[in-house]
């Protein structure tokens, strides 16, 4: 940024670096006096062990420090989370939704395509939530050979949505609706009627309930 708060064009090579690389952008949105973080959660969520270089994946070692960065940043007004994720490391996972869900700047979560196993609670770890209406939320039954790994996850969403800590763990347990044992899995309005999920909308209704977030922070 220049002294006229413009974005020179080292800001935006940065800013496309970002993109390229991490999934990450700054929006300026000059007219509303706003700034929001946009960050995005792909593919496979990445722990403490590498993943193969062909598969698509979102490293916690660089989301942590970026989450970190954005709470002490006094010009970030508020945070977007898209996600599209498989699941992956759960321990970096549920890091990840805790470090979200604790950021005091207002944040909105958008499930696009799909929010699979650990992206459960990363997909209620925000303030408000939606889900496109083809995206899908999976809870998968392998936290059944993880007692207390399932205990944690389903706690965890109980805590953040609007579903009780039983259900959850009954949907977590489900092995009728699919084979191989993959648990439940929640299309669109299901995840909103289940109280998952906050409501089904796209990318317009999330800036639209980020910014009104923002606006009662003010």
């Amino acid at each position: 940024m220049n002294g006229k708060g413009e974005k020179t064009m080292g800001d935006t090579k940065k800013e496309n670096d970002n993109i390229i690389e991490f999934g990450q952008a700054m929006l300026h949105a000059d007219r509303r006096n706003t700034t929001i973080y946009l960050l995005s959660i792909i593919g496979e969520i990445e722990g403490h062990e590498c993943l193969p270089s062909t598969s698509k994946t979102t490293k916690y070692e660089h989301v942590l420090p970026r989450l970190a960065a954005i709470e002490d940043d006094e010009s970030v007004n508020g945070v977007l989370l898209l996600l599209n994720t498989m699941g992956g490391d759960v321990e970096s996972g549920l890091a990840i939704a805790e470090m979200v869900a604790s950021l005091s700047k207002p944040t909105v979560s958008l499930v696009l395509g799909g929010s699979h196993s650990i992206g459960v609670p990363l997909a209620v770890s925000t303030d408000y939530s939606f889900i496109v209406p083809s995206g899908v939320i999976g809870a998968k039954k392998t936290y059944d050979y993880f007692k207390q790994m399932q205990d944690r996850i389903a706690g965890f969403v109980a805590s953040h949505c609007h579903v009780s800590e039983e259900r959850m763990t009954e949907m977590m347990m489900n092995t009728q609706m699919l084979t191989k044992d993959l648990g439940t899995i929640l299309v669109g309005k299901q995840a909103v009627s289940e109280g998952i999920i906050d409501a089904v909308g796209g990318i317009s209704d999330a800036f639209a309930k980020l910014y009104q977030l923002i606006g009662e922070n003010s």
